[in-house]
């Protein structure tokens, strides 16, 4: 045994025996807790937040001047430093916001029939580019299957199909997510459990590597974890960083096509829809042009642009500043849209993410009035996470403080409100050592650790923790919407029944509001969990690793003469 294996045994021996005597301590009030994080101090947050006022927190927005006002005043009181650029309690992030307006003409076409595509209703649309107009015509169209090019998987949907100048049609989640079992693809990429080829956001990138003109993914709810209203809740617009270091420029359109629309596009080129999906899940299949189809686009775009914010602040360790364990949520949400039936045009992000905003202010809270820490804790409130992790994107690229000594990310998006649960849900199961952490915090609580009973949904790559991933700080994501908690009242059915409702009525819209009937002891144990792992962490001297076979491990492994 190496000094590294046993310095790793001593460790896994000393969380199991702390988890042993915490479920022992617990025996008698198996989920009594040991925290100072406050619910109605939670609500009252939320309630702010969320209030009409604050016009449902759009980035460039006056919400969004209001939003970082009032987060710069809560951090101020609770009396931790300003840990911005330059001294200042923000971070400027430049962003470009585009809007497609009405199209003049957008449609595909065949020899003798074409077909119309509606912003909003059969087509989700919109450009990353800072121009005024869109203009083509015949521009030919490729079925790409799943899009996935993954040499570590035997993988490749592309052969050599050129792409420049044309449109990529794909099709959401990855190859074997409907697989059958006797299926050559059946568990190649984890069955039910997405991985990054299955998102949206890989599919555009590998798309706008290869020279494609536009990209369009086929929308199928299970596949995608989501509806058409949501997919389709912002037609025609969107925001991206005015500057950024990725490596290729975006496609000049992406979007959404409904899944009816994709159906009568395939029936223009004399194919099935169905029978496609399902040759695509072969490791066969190969890009194929829809022949004698093309799209033909004439379009006008409206463009601004405008800087947001995030938000940082510091409680700075005793002995070891210069080491940092992070704490993020996003503040933004979706601003005014469309009025709902009710005529309201608020959509005001209650639980996405104002809840997870108030639980990082209540971590802020509860660990400046405790013992000192010896590490530093930074919190960060990101901005734009809903056009696409902006905020954490840009952090990333242009880190305040090293990410190399950066020991952990704690990221709160979207919190159950159901009440108290018997377990808390992991996002990601397999990455990272502080899944042992959260096991070890949970035992401590009286809970055990649950997998994510949605893993087809991807939410760990949805979250802005990932941004921190991808430059290899290591992870742990809290989000209520990745599987049903196992509820004290109600048992697994009714936390399986809250995400339905949630998700199905009111995610992304105008009802995900403040609620005075919100139960948040279930949010209060999940934010306590974090409590314990970093009062745990940021007085010690590990640095969680990666585990083997993570895709992150190799790029945190680069770095490690960086931390003592």
């Amino acid at each position: 045994m190496t000094s590294q294996d046993l310095i790793m045994f001593y460790r896994q021996f000393i969380l199991l025996l702390s988890a042993c005597l915490a479920c022992a301590a617990a025996f008698s009030n198996p989920l009594a807790l040991d925290t100072d994080i406050d619910p109605q101090r939670l609500s009252d947050i939320v309630k702010t937040l969320a209030s009409d006022e604050f016009e449902g927190r759009a980035p460039g927005t006056a919400g969004e001047e209001k939003t970082i006002a009032y987060l710069v005043e809560q951090f101020k009181a609770l009396g931790l430093k300003p840990a911005g650029t330059s001294g200042a309690w923000t971070q400027s992030v430049p962003m470009l916001h585009t809007t497609i307006e009405q199209p003049d003409k957008l449609a595909f076409s065949a020899t003798d029939k074409s077909l119309q595509l509606i912003q909003g209703e059969n087509i989700e649309i919109s450009t990353l580019h800072d121009v005024d107009a869109i203009n083509f015509d015949s521009a030919p169209v490729v079925f790409v299957g799943f899009g996935v090019d993954a040499p570590e998987r035997d993988w490749d949907d592309f052969g050599d199909i050129d792409l420049r100048g044309k449109v990529a049609i794909f099709l959401v989640n990855d190859p074997d997510f409907s697989a059958s079992p006797e299926e050559p693809v059946a568990g190649r990429f984890g069955d039910r459990r997405m991985t990054y080829y299955g998102r949206w956001a890989y599919k555009f990138e590998e798309a706008a590597r290869r020279g494609a003109l536009a990209a369009l993914v086929i929308h199928e709810t299970e596949a995608a974890g989501y509806g058409w209203s949501v997919a389709a809740s912002s037609p025609g617009d969107n925001i991206a960083l005015a500057e950024s270091s990725g490596a290729e420029p975006p496609v000049m359109l992406q979007g959404w096509l409904k899944y009816e629309a994709a159906e009568s596009l395939f029936e223009m080129a004399g194919l099935d829809l169905s029978q496609q999906r399902k040759q695509a899940r072969s490791p066969d299949f190969k890009a194929m042009p829809l022949k004698g189809l093309s799209m033909n686009a004439e379009l006008k775009v409206k463009t601004e642009q405008f800087e947001s914010q995030n938000v940082l602040a510091m409680l700075p360790g005793t002995t070891r500043s210069d080491e940092y364990l992070m704490v993020s949520s996003h503040w933004d949400a979706f601003g005014l849209g469309v009025p709902d039936e009710q005529g309201r045009t608020v959509r005001p992000g209650a639980n996405d993410d104002a809840l997870g905003t108030a639980g990082v202010l209540e971590l802020a809270r509860v660990l400046k009035q405790g013992e000192p820490l010896q590490r530093s804790v930074l919190f960060a409130v990101w901005t734009g996470e809903e056009s696409g992790l902006l905020g954490s994107k840009a952090y990333a690229e242009k880190p305040l403080y090293p990410l190399e000594k950066t020991a952990a990310n704690f990221t709160l998006d979207i919190l159950q409100t159901a009440g108290l649960a018997r377990d808390v849900i992991l996002v990601g199961e397999g990455q990272s050592e502080l899944e042992d952490d959260l096991a070890a915090a949970a035992a401590q609580q009286g809970r055990v650790v649950t997998p994510e009973t949605l893993p087809e949904n991807g939410l760990f790559f949805r979250a802005d923790h990932f941004s921190m991933a991808k430059q290899g700080v290591p992870v742990l994501l809290m989000m209520g919407i990745a599987g049903g908690a196992d509820l004290v009242e109600g048992g697994r059915e009714a936390g399986e029944q809250w995400i339905a409702d949630y998700v199905g009525n009111c995610y992304h819209k105008t009802c995900d509001a403040w609620d005075e009937n919100w139960n948040l002891d279930g949010a209060v144990q999940d934010i306590n969990a974090f409590e314990i792992i970093i009062r745990d962490l940021a007085n010690s001297e590990r640095w969680p690793e990666w585990k083997s076979g993570s895709e992150f491990k190799a790029i945190r492994d680069a770095s490690a003469a960086a931390r003592p």
